[in-house]
């Protein structure tokens, strides 16, 4: 069952790249913030101890995961993108799935630790999509004002 989004007037376009980093270091703000929680929770239950190793990261990343998925499959944006005026959607404008943002999410990692090419791809690409776009077959759309 797919929920589609209200309709908006008009054809939604497709936003530039410099929108989407802009929404991106927004989100990037709040989930350092959520990390500074999930650290302070850390050191006070190793009873003042400094927390590092595989499990944290891995809880780190869970909760980045947690972060994007929830926003993305409730509402089709993070407060990030809701700033930027942007909104995640399958290409037929409803709602994603966690299993597109679960490939959307790892794919950006990808995108991003080549340098971010995954996101430039989107000036090449005849349909603005950048790779995380592509492979999980979900669009950011530019939302009217």
């Amino acid at each position: 069952m797919s929920i589609s989004f209200p309709e908006v007037e008009g054809e939604l376009r497709q936003p530039s790249l410099m929108r989407r980093f802009a929404a991106m270091i927004y989100d990037g703000f709040l989930v350092v913030a959520i990390w500074m929680c999930a650290g302070f929770a850390a050191v006070g239950l190793n009873q003042g101890e400094a927390v590092s190793g595989p499990i944290f990261q891995s809880v780190l990343f869970l909760l980045t995961f947690a972060f994007y998925a929830y926003f993305w499959v409730r509402l089709g944006q993070t407060l990030g993108m809701q700033a930027w005026k942007l909104r995640v959607q399958t290409v037929d404008g409803h709602h994603i799935s966690l299993r597109q943002a679960l490939i959307r999410f790892m794919t950006a990692i990808v995108s991003l630790a080549c340098f971010g090419l995954g996101f430039f791809w989107m000036l090449f690409s005849a349909n603005k999509a950048t790779w995380h776009d592509s492979f999980s077959e979900t669009q950011i759309v530019l939302l009217p004002k």
